[in-house]
């Protein structure tokens, strides 16, 4: 291990070219590994349930747990790296990660996947903010470092796209859990390679990590979410206002305590800056689009239009080819135009992409899904590379890992809300259509060969996911409007 004023050299000089780039290339590993398993899951959702039984309320926890553990522990994590090293945590992090892999591919029942998902969560969470922020260490010059945040990006809301592609892939050949399976190989080369490629860096001047700041920002972040993913499930009860008014309590507290540190887990100094609120913002709402998007979309495709896994999965390409594409090319278009200019541009087109899949029907119109998802994908690239460029530019590098966390925080607290809110927005207007109580699935199943009851249960979940996604467009025209006219005009991506 190096030492600390070893470090601090890497971070000033730079590691060669070549090392930088093979360095870089072991960290879009993780990078790839955990935005993928965002969203593989919703192609083997189906097959999963079939094998497993889990009931509604475990369907949600096996796809959202994950995204809440990220979504709480990121900043966390994100500041100890910065104290104790960026690579360690990144290598703690990968073996506990690929640990939890295997313990979900070889889940007997929905209570073992969803505490499977939960320590996968808590891996990854280590692995997003040190594979960022490293990235400050390989990359001190400002034009390479901007062109590896795009790709950094690229492989990350790539990976998040291509996820229901390769999981299509393996459900086709293998069993539900080799989606997960397929981790393992991947986090041994990164285990292996990233002790020799990869720079220690932590910040010589941080303070030890604040433990009461740690437990209200995670005892704040996971009730808010839970309560509100409740009251979108079951309607407002006493249940979901107890706990988002805890959670909401915690994280005034966890506000407040921030204000009076001196070397505070969230630096609240960084919102004042317009344009990080704004990316913030951005990456939110773009994430809470792009997650129902996907997770609706692979449902329709295959129990709607009778499309195997493997199938729906190659009318997802066009999307993640576009998202890879022009993620690579974001900060090139944000000093083109400015980042201004390509935030609106880039929200826009992700909003008339969503908006297309109204479209959609349950007997035809799946083209209108694969032109509106590659033209919302072409969007999220951009947008998502300018997001990812703000956060580390706005920052002196000591502070890379914690400001790096905040924005990957957003993106995957957007995830969790993008299911918990509108994938239950669209599961309240289908039952509230059909007259039922259950899933899709076991409505489909109930109905059996009575033709005009799948017609009508068909019908009502196209009519909730044109609602979600609808909802999911009007709030990126709505973040659009935002960035228009409150970022300053000047332009903010590195030269």
């Amino acid at each position: 291990m190096t030492s600390v004023d070893d470090a601090v050299t890497a971070t000033a000089t730079g590691p060669g070219p070549r090392r930088a780039w093979l360095g870089m290339a072991v960290l879009l590993l993780p990078v790839l590994l955990v935005s993928m398993d965002i969203s593989v899951l919703f192609l083997a959702m189906p097959t999963l349930s079939a094998d497993l039984a889990p009931s509604a309320a475990q369907q949600l926890w096996i796809l959202d747990i994950y995204g809440f553990l990220l979504a709480g522990l990121l900043i966390t994590m994100g500041n100890l790296g910065d104290r104790i090293g960026r690579r360690n945590i990144l290598l703690a992090g990968s073996a506990v990660f690929g640990i939890g892999s295997v313990l979900a591919a070889f889940a007997t029942g929905p209570e073992m996947l969803i505490a499977a998902r939960a320590l996968m969560g808590v891996g990854g969470a280590t692995l997003l903010p040190s594979s960022l922020a490293l990235i400050s260490a390989l990359f001190p010059d400002a034009r390479r470092r901007g062109i590896a945040i795009g790709v950094w990006t690229a492989f990350f809301a790539g990976g998040s796209a291509v996820g229901p592609v390769v999981g299509g892939f393996l459900l086709h050949h293998f069993w539900w859990g080799s989606v997960f399976l397929v981790n393992t190989p991947v986090l041994l080369v990164l285990l292996v390679a990233g002790p020799f490629l990869l720079p220690e860096h932590r910040a010589t001047e941080r303070g030890p990590l604040d433990l009461r700041s740690v437990a209200l920002s995670i005892g704040g972040i996971l009730p808010v979410v839970y309560g509100v993913k409740h009251a979108a499930a079951e309607g407002v009860d006493a249940e979901a206002l107890v706990t988002v008014i805890i959670g909401a309590i915690l994280l005034v507290l966890f506000v407040r305590r921030q204000r009076l540190l001196d070397d505070p887990l969230l630096d609240l100094r960084l919102f004042a800056n317009k344009t990080f609120s704004l990316a913030i913002g951005a990456s939110l709402t773009g994430m809470m689009s792009l997650a129902a998007l996907s997770y609706l979309a692979s449902i329709y495709l295959q129990s709607i239009t009778g499309r195997d896994p493997l199938a729906a999965a190659w009318l997802g390409i066009p999307m993640a080819v576009a998202v890879f594409v022009f993620s690579i090319g974001g900060s090139g278009i944000g000093r083109v135009l400015g980042t201004r200019v390509a935030f609106v541009l880039a929200l826009l087109a992700s909003a008339v992409g969503n908006l297309m899949l109204l479209g959609v029907g349950v007997d035809g119109g799946v083209w209108w899904y694969v032109a509106g998802s590659a033209l919302a994908g072409v969007g999220y690239g951009i947008a998502f590379t300018l997001v990812s460029d703000v956060s580390v530019s706005s920052v002196p590098p000591e502070r890379a890992g914690s400001a790096a966390a905040t924005s990957e925080t957003s993106f995957e607290l957007g995830n969790a809300l993008g299911l918990a809110l509108l994938g239950s927005l669209a599961t309240a207007v289908f039952r509230s259509s059909s007259g039922t109580s259950g899933t899709l699935g076991d409505e489909l199943r109930d109905a059996g060969s009575d033709a005009s009851r799948v017609a009508v249960v068909q019908d009502s979940f196209v009519t909730g996911m044109h609602t979600a996604t609808t909802v999911g467009g009007l709030l990126l025209v709505v973040m659009a409007a935002a960035t228009w006219f409150f970022a300053p005009r000047k332009q903010v991506v590195a030269p």
